[in-house]
This record gives C-alpha cells, sequence and structure tokens, in this order.
C-alpha cells in the first residue's frame, strides 16, 4: 500500500475525535506510513466577508501546498468532487501503488472548504457525500475509509 499523508486545517477540539483518530492511526501503523498534518485555520471575524473568506482560503492553500510530497497523487475532499464505493477507493489506492506512486495525500479543508489553487493541484478530488459534515467528523470518516481500503486490499473480513 501507498504511504498515506492526510493534510487538515484545524486540529481535532473534541477527545473523542481525538480518540478515533487515535484508534485509526494505530490500527494503521501496521500496515503503512499514515501522517496527519494539521495546518491552523486562518482567524476569520465573527461575520466574515466573501473577500475575507476567499483570502483566507488562499492563505490555507499555500500552507497546504508546501506540506504536499513531491510526486504524490492528491485527493482534494470537496463537494464537487466524486463520490466513490470503499472498493473503488480500495482499487485506487492499489492501483497507485501498482503505477509506482508511493504517497496519496488527502486534503481537508476547514469550514469554508478549499482554496480553487488546491483543487486545481489535485489530480483527484473525492466526496464523501452530498450531505454536509463538520470537516472534524470527515477526518474520522476519511480515517476509517483508508483503514476500510487497506483491509479490502488485504482480503480480511473487516468489510462484509
Amino acid at each position: 500500500m501507498v504511504n498515506l499523508n492526510i493534510i487538515c486545517i484545524g486540529k481535532l477540539k473534541e477527545q473523542y475525535l481525538r480518540d478515533a483518530s487515535a484508534e485509526y492511526l494505530k490500527r494503521m501503523q501496521t500496515i503503512c506510513k499514515l501522517t496527519v498534518t494539521e495546518i491552523p485555520a486562518e482567524k476569520l471575524s465573527e461575520n466574515p466577508s466573501q473577500k475575507e473568506i476567499d483570502r483566507a482560503l488562499d492563505a490555507e492553500g499555500k500552507k497546504i501546498i508546501e506540506k504536499i510530497p513531491k510526486g504524490s497523487a492528491v485527493f482534494a475532499m470537496c463537494i464537487e468532487g466524486k463520490q466513490r464505493s470503499s472498493e473503488e477507493l480500495s482499487a485506487e489506492l492499489d492501483n497507485l501503488a501498482l503505477s509506482g506512486v508511493s504517497n496519496a495525500v488527502f486534503i481537508i479543508g476547514g469550514s469554508f472548504g478549499l482554496s480553487d489553487e488546491v483543487k486545481m493541484k489535485s489530480k483527484y478530488k473525492l466526496s464523501m457525500s452530498r450531505m454536509t459534515f463538520p470537516h472534524q467528523l470527515a477526518r474520522i470518516m476519511l480515517l476509517e475509509q483508508l483503514y476500510r481500503a487497506s483491509q479490502i486490499s488485504m482480503g480480511t473480513r473487516y468489510h462484509k
């Protein structure tokens, strides 16, 4: 399996989310290298204008791009992305490994999403659902799906 990197805006604030993240990171440590890089969210006013939001997204985007290892397959987690089944995600990661790609990077934006620049740098755009989820919960959902993808690839009974 390829090395997996999650680059995300913000920290997990709730203990139960930190516990869930730690559990999936622990499970994955024997399967592949999985890292999570947290980038602080840009400060916004209480009621930000679109211009203020755009500036924050651009600043966050530049920090995200700096953290992407060269030669990585980049997945932007965004609402306009393609929804994939667990099996499709597993196959996609397997295909990356077979084609010689050693790193897959998944990018989760903050509450206002990702900059256009980050989306353009991403070869893949992935959507969890047409429903809206808190970006902190999206991280846990992504971690679970990456674990599930690894289990599908290994042929275990985890995925039923």
